[in-house]
């Protein structure tokens, strides 16, 4: 029973199609449908909606559409975006939360805290521009693939010791468990931002916005921390220094981009 469960998992993995993150050329895990994924999401969109606070504020609302929207349409073809009627950029009314996020099918919420912080556009575009490039790899897909195939793996796992001590199951299990997320599941959360990250530099530059000012952003981002972080290897996102010192090392490679497309 254990060499087929083994088998029929193994046969799982072997028939996943890989896909090929743009701008980055990395093949990634994606095991679900992204069709259900941004079924998902849209409703838990909604959800978030009718649970916070939205803001009214017409000023806001158009700064994030039109930057959202500005962005989107720099893109192009190769990123695999869903169309542009599916997009729906909400202004979350929090000052405290200093925070914005993408989910599958172009569902994007900013809340007012980051647009505080983000003073000028090509600030809030290096944001967005992350946002949009999480939707275009489809972090959201592979993070859910890896935690459908660490619980699968798990029940392997739990399966070969089932003979043994409770004792002996409980210290292979917990084992697992730590194994799984600070060996794959943290470390790939890290990957994915500093992904985003380099593609989110690259659609801002196309579409005109300074990617010098993501840099600016983060310094921003951790003087507002105090310096004050947890180990970097216990997070799922890069320390603020780690992050800033990969987006110094990549301008060189985007500043052309940018040049080509700013408006003057």
């Amino acid at each position: 029973m254990k060499k087929i469960y083994m088998l029929c998992v193994c046969a799982l993995l072997a028939l996943v199609a890989c896909y090929t993150v743009p701008e980055t050329g990395r093949s990634s895990f994606n095991v679900l449908p992204e069709s259900m994924l941004s079924e998902q999401a849209a409703s838990a969109f909604s959800g978030m909606k009718k649970e916070q606070k939205v803001s009214t504020n017409p000023k806001e609302i158009a700064r994030v559409k039109r930057i959202g929207t500005r962005v989107l349409n720099a893109v192009g073809p190769k990123g695999n975006l869903p169309p542009p009627e599916n997009w729906e950029f909400v202004v979350f009314d929090d000052d405290e939360t200093i925070n914005a996020f993408a989910m599958p099918g172009g569902k994007v919420g900013v809340y007012t805290g980051l647009m505080n912080l983000a003073t000028t556009d090509d600030e809030l575009a290096a944001v967005i521009g992350h946002e949009i490039a999480h939707v275009s790899a489809r972090h959201g897909n592979e993070r859910m693939s890896q935690a459908v195939t660490v619980a699968a793996l798990g029940v392997g796992v739990g399966y070969a010791v089932k003979d043994k001590s409770k004792e002996t199951q409980q210290a292979v299990m917990i084992a697992y468990g730590l194994g799984a997320q600070f060996g794959a599941l943290l470390p790939y959360s890290r990957l994915h931002e500093s992904e985003s990250d380099e593609i989110g530099l690259h659609y801002m530059a196309r579409a005109g916005y300074d990617p010098r000012a993501a840099v600016q952003f983060w310094e921003k981002m951790k003087k507002k921390g105090g310096g004050k972080e947890p180990p970097e290897f216990l997070t799922t996102h890069p320390a603020n220094d780690t992050r800033i010192q990969q987006l110094r090392e990549l301008l060189p490679k985007v500043m052309p981009e940018y040049e080509k497309n700013r408006v003057n």
